[in-house]
């Protein structure tokens, strides 16, 4: 039978896949937008990312959802960083969320709030996310706007605190294999997985409303 871990990596594969093929995203590391896309985009991230780790202390105790808050992976201070770098000092006053990106965060909250279980799933689908797929983002982000390499503006996609993220990552599929759930919860964290992946993809396409191609 499949571990947990591989169960979820294969039942969110398709929404992963249209994440990650999204026109948006395509057309951002594609060089054909610019800067300003991808300050919007990450400025969409710091909202999701807020909901994940303003959360995350009164998890820590949790059986469930505990064992994964580990601070390494906390990325609210890089997002701060690389958005003083992409819009300046005073990025806090212009902020706003794409009402797409308050819905995801929303479910965050939630989840967090009442359901540790779904916490675990938007846990994985963003962290573990950001260590792979992440990388390609970063190195395409300092090819086409020439930030410093993991300097400022990429900073978000830089690990400092896991030196051998293929390791973390091994343990963290562990972490999963082994949580506190039975066969039924497990099931719905995977829904609730497929349901991250989705909200993700809403915000693309939010995003690439914003910012079309001119045809």
């Amino acid at each position: 039978m499949d571990s947990f871990s591989t169960l979820i990596r294969t039942a969110s594969h398709e929404q992963h896949v249209e994440a990650e093929t999204s026109t948006f995203m395509s057309d951002l590391l594609g060089g054909r937008l610019g800067v300003a896309a991808y300050a919007r985009y990450t400025e969409q991230l710091w909202f999701v990312y807020e909901a994940l780790e303003s959360t995350a202390e009164r998890l820590a105790a949790d059986p469930v959802a505990g064992p994964f808050i580990r601070p390494e992976l906390f990325r609210l201070a890089a997002l701060e960083r690389d958005l003083a770098h992409l819009r300046g000092p005073g990025w806090r006053a212009g902020r706003s969320a794409l009402p797409a990106t308050r819905a995801y965060a929303e479910r965050i909250r939630e989840c967090a709030g009442r359901w540790p279980g779904g916490y675990v799933a938007h846990h994985y689908t963003r962290y573990l996310g950001d260590l792979s797929g992440g990388q390609i983002i970063r190195d395409k982000a300092e090819r086409t706007w020439g930030f410093a390499r993991k300097g400022d503006g990429v900073r978000f996609y830089v690990f400092e605190a896991i030196p051998n993220p293929a390791a973390f990552k091994r343990g963290y599929r562990e972490l999963l294999d082994g949580v506190a759930a039975d066969d039924l919860e497990k099931q719905r964290i995977v829904t609730e997985c497929k349901q991250a992946f989705a909200l993700n993809t809403g915000v693309f396409r939010a995003l690439g409303e914003e910012f079309p191609l001119s045809a």
